[in-house]
């Protein structure tokens, strides 16, 4: 069944409302390069909606009840919004779900060295990514350095035009001859994929007499002027290359956002977005969780796999009907959820790897997984049919456009999400989102009508799932 691109239903009212949400969305792709930038921004807009973090609102006992809005924090790197509604929570809530980490470089912690007059940072790199598509693009740093007296320095460096980038160097192809016979995988290598950060050393009247390493030690000057850090306050923190630059408008129509980090900011801002909106308590309580670590498993305490969703969930379960093990688990098992990731949008430049009847088009509306995994369906959430009809019904009746898809043919390749997660509970959940071309890339192409979509669509399952 096909589905017809989206941009020919709107009018001039809808097409300024797209426009004002996907600036909205560029803005905070360009101050969220980080899990921790996006949390940032999350738990900001989350105060000026009036949401209260639920610690707060437990040690002044107060007894929350429909309408009352909270969020939780998880060591700064995953948030949980909830608004409660008037009906009580054990009878479950209508959840959207996205991850906020993307593809990256990581900085190793011993990470600085010098070679042949050139500085580098040593890397390790996190998710799936071609590491060639990284060689010779500017690149930005950006995170935390945590000094030992618990001390936070927020590093950013490269997002400004009057601040220097950075760069992972490439091999001239005057010289890459055998280069250029390698696979793919192994054109770069991981341990290949260092940062070259400086070139000028230190002069020698500021060199320590021991000191060999002139432009090494110009690099270490340099952290400590602008951020008063010692190389050795690399070995407690958390330090991520990504793309330097702001998201931009793609195309001569202006009708795509080219920018890095979409895969899945995309969906956590348009869940964020739907969320706010709601001003006034529903039937059901309405929840917006945003997570870390899903490109690498969900694995760790910020991962979806960890316990902080459910703790969260508990603590208002005591606040609202009183402590209840029971109702907890009843909260979860009754719950609806969408959880909302990126597809693989249809690229005719690549058709062999898609089969089109089940491809992800840009601009056709939100897309929809029945089930992700690969190959055999392994590792899958499969969405149950009631589900789907339901969610059909409530997408119809708001006008979204929509498309069910696959991640590409069968036997190429495949995906998953944090959907068979949350599946243990019990829970409805399917795994829906906006399709990507580029997926991964440091740059990644995205419609804006899709955006817009989304944001309906979201709206629509909080409101009436």
């Amino acid at each position: 069944m096909e589905s017809k691109t989206a941009w020919k239903k709107y009018g001039p009212e809808q097409l300024a409302q797209l426009e004002a949400i996907c600036a909205q969305y560029k803005t905070f792709l360009d101050q969220g390069k980080t899990e921790r930038e996006c949390v940032t921004q999350a738990e900001q807009m989350a105060q000026e909606a009036g949401y209260v973090r639920l610690e707060t609102a437990l040690l002044q006992k107060r007894r929350l009840g429909p309408g009352d809005k909270v969020y939780a924090v998880c060591m700064k790197k995953s948030i949980v919004l909830f608004q409660l509604g008037e009906q009580p929570l054990d009878q479950g809530m209508n959840i959207l779900g996205a991850h906020i980490d993307s593809p990256r470089v990581d900085v190793k912690q011993n990470p600085l060295y010098e070679a042949e007059g050139q500085a580098y940072l040593d890397t390790h790199y996190y998710g799936g990514i071609k590491k060639y598509q990284w060689v010779a693009q500017p690149m930005a740093l950006h995170g935390v350095m945590v000094k030992k007296d618990g001390s936070v320095e927020q590093i950013s460096i490269g997002e400004s035009e009057k601040e220097p980038v950075m760069v992972f160097s490439d091999l001239l192809v005057h010289l890459a001859g055998e280069q250029m016979e390698k696979k793919a995988a192994k054109v770069i290598t991981g341990e290949g994929l260092d940062l070259l950060v400086g070139n000028r050393p230190l002069e020698e009247a500021k060199l320590d007499k021991e000191e060999k390493e002139a432009v090494r030690a110009n690099v270490l000057s340099i952290l400590k002027q602008k951020y008063g850090v010692e190389e050795a306050d690399f070995l407690s923190a958390e330090l991520e290359i990504v793309p330097a630059g702001k998201a931009r408008d793609c195309g001569l129509d202006g009708s795509m956002i080219l920018a890095y980090g979409q895969d899945d900011r995309i969906c956590a801002f348009t869940s964020l977005y739907a969320m706010l909106q709601e001003a006034q308590p529903l039937g059901r309580t309405t929840c917006c969780l945003l997570v870390d670590k899903e490109e690498i498993g969900s694995v760790g305490a910020t991962g979806m796999q960890a316990n902080f969703f459910e703790n969260a969930v508990a603590q208002l379960i005591a606040a609202t009907q009183g402590e209840s093990y029971l109702k907890t688990r009843l909260a979860l098992q009754n719950s609806r959820m969408l959880s909302s990731d990126v597809s693989a949008g249809y690229d005719p430049l690549y058709a062999e790897a898609f089969e089109k009847r089940s491809a992800a088009f840009l601009s056709r509306g939100m897309t929809f997984n029945k089930f992700t995994g690969s190959r055999g369906k392994g590792g899958s959430n499969d969405a149950n049919p009631e589900y789907i009809a339901h969610l059909r019904q409530i997408l119809d009746q708001a006008d979204v456009s929509y498309q069910f898809c696959e991640l590409g043919k069968v036997d190429v390749g495949g995906g998953g999400t944090i959907a068979y997660i949350m599946a243990k509970h019990g829970m409805e959940v399917i795994d829906s989102g906006v399709a990507l071309l580029s997926m991964h890339a440091p740059y990644e192409v995205s419609s804006k009508a899709d955006v817009y979509e989304a944001v309906k669509g979201y709206r629509a399952f909080l409101q009436n799932a």
